[in-house]
């Protein structure tokens, strides 16, 4: 049966423990969650961040056809192109 938690094992300095103890000090939580926290922040930034799509060949022309196809009408962005922003009020 799997472990429902793996733990995830990272080797820092005294330094660099200092500093997020610190961190997380500041922030009200233990090191654990801080940790886990800004962990998962990062690699969700960082595939956010990716610059390469990979579709499924299974889908592939599932996405042409969406990508071919005209444009629609949404009339609600219409409205919010027409419309001055908020800082030019």
């Amino acid at each position: 049966m799997p472990i429902a938690n793996p733990p995830v094992s990272v080797r820092v300095t005294l330094g660099e423990r200092d500093l997020l103890e610190a961190a997380a000090a500041q922030a009200r939580t233990n090191l654990s969650d801080f940790m886990r926290r800004k962990a998962l922040e990062a690699a969700e930034m960082e595939l956010l961040g990716q610059s390469q799509v990979t579709i499924p060949v299974a889908a592939w022309e599932r996405f042409e056809a969406w990508a071919q196809a005209p444009a629609k009408f949404v009339p609600e962005l219409a409205k919010l192109a027409a419309s001055a922003p908020v800082w030019q009020d």
